[in-house]
């Protein structure tokens, strides 16, 4: 392989979104991954671009940077690459809804600080749920209606941002595995892949779940663990739910550290008909079993949440793994241990909708840009994510 001003290791779409906004940036772009790009985690995501799921605080931050950057992307896409832009982008909007007295106020509390850092949500009571998704169940006690959440493909995004920076004269190579970097008077000088040494000024580390695994090989070893998640498929079907819509403990569970089973009901449609049904987090390091209760649960929740769809055929079940980091930020930035390698990862299940920010951030941080975003809270040398080194 040819020497590259940056190596991308993980062509998921956050190391094509990285990937990406170095390109354009003006940077030769190498990437590489040792299955095929945009083959793990971001094939087993749902392609959810969602504030709604996001407590205030710098996740939100992000997330709200990201919500603004995806269409203009697609956008410059479209120009760039033609029809190969195409990532079924719909902004459909989201609903949030509670069924208990409990739920409604930890519901109102949340989206009620939501509105304050900048989000649009609008509150709902039975009537005006219904209204949005006519099959809803009555026992539906109040809603948040969050009409900027959205949804895309997100194979045919990663894809998309690896066309582009084909397209700009980089290199995007699948079935080859970064073992290591090469180290010179204590910063990159090039990386190892497959014995052999290819130069470059930069390392990312963006290989979601095996983050903390790459990190090892490098030398800066950080806290990135795998979380494994599962999704019921259903048969394509007549509209029935026109939105992303998920019971309130969602948020709850997205935010919980257990390492004990997660279940809370989300449901929505694809552009092609069908519909999924999640969802569950676990951690059990990469154990990709498929275990039949954790789907009967999440079967059970949804026709809970939307009886029409008992009887409805399931027609396939998939699990992945997401990257979980301790405190639930995403490490994105440069290694303090070893100068000129960034890592950007940790994003657990909203990698598809922090994509576009996180690699604009750390673009305009390689660059010495002021960012949009604050970077210091995604630091590499944060306590939870590596406690041997301090600031």
């Amino acid at each position: 392989m040819e020497s590259a001003d940056v190596v991308v290791v993980g062509a998921g779409i956050i190391g094509a979104a990285c990937a990406e906004a170095l390109s354009r940036a003006g940077r030769r772009v190498l990437v590489v991954d040792r299955g095929a790009p945009a083959g793990a985690t971001t094939a087993s995501g749902e392609g959810n671009v969602l504030l709604s799921d996001k407590a205030p605080g710098p996740e939100l931050a992000l997330a709200l940077a990201a919500r603004r950057r995806w269409p203009a992307l697609l956008e410059s896409l479209r120009g760039e690459l033609g029809d190969l832009a195409d990532v079924e982008w719909e902004a459909k909007g989201g609903l949030v809804v509670a069924t208990s007295p409990d739920s409604v106020g930890s519901l109102r509390i949340i989206s009620d600080a939501q509105r304050e850092a900048g989000v649009e949500v609008h509150s709902l009571g039975p009537e005006g749920a219904r209204k949005l998704e006519p099959h809803l169940t009555g026992t539906v006690t109040a809603a948040a209606h969050y009409p900027e959440d959205a949804q895309l493909h997100p194979v045919l995004a990663a894809t998309a941002l690896l066309a582009a920076v084909r397209a700009r004269g980089g290199a995007v190579v699948g079935g080859v595995e970064a073992d290591g970097l090469v180290v010179r008077g204590g910063r990159v000088a090039g990386v190892r892949i497959g014995g052999a040494a290819v130069p470059c000024g930069a390392v990312v580390n963006a290989c979601g779940p095996w983050a903390g695994h790459f990190s090892v090989a490098a030398g800066a070893p950080i806290e990135v663990m795998p979380r494994r998640g599962m999704i019921l498929v259903t048969a394509p079907l007549p509209p029935l739910v026109r939105r992303k819509v998920y019971a309130a403990d969602y948020v709850a569970a997205v935010s919980s550290g257990d390492v004990d089973l997660q279940v809370s009901t989300v449901v929505e449609s694809t552009a092609a008909g069908t519909v999924l049904i999640g969802s569950s987090r676990q951690r059990v390091g990469f154990d990709d079993s498929l275990e039949v209760e954790v789907l009967r649960r999440l079967a059970r929740n949804a026709i809970r949440l939307f009886p029409v769809l008992e009887g409805v055929p399931v027609m396939r079940a998939y699990g992945g793994f997401r990257p979980y980091t301790p405190d639930h930020l995403p490490v994105i930035g440069e290694d303090p241990r070893m100068r000129g390698l960034w890592h950007a990862s940790g994003h657990e299940g909203a990698g598809i909708g922090l994509a576009p920010a996180t690699g604009r951030l750390l673009a305009d941080l390689m660059d010495g840009r002021r960012p949009e975003v604050d970077p210091v809270p995604f630091r590499v040398d944060r306590p939870a994510l590596m406690a041997e080194v301090r600031t």
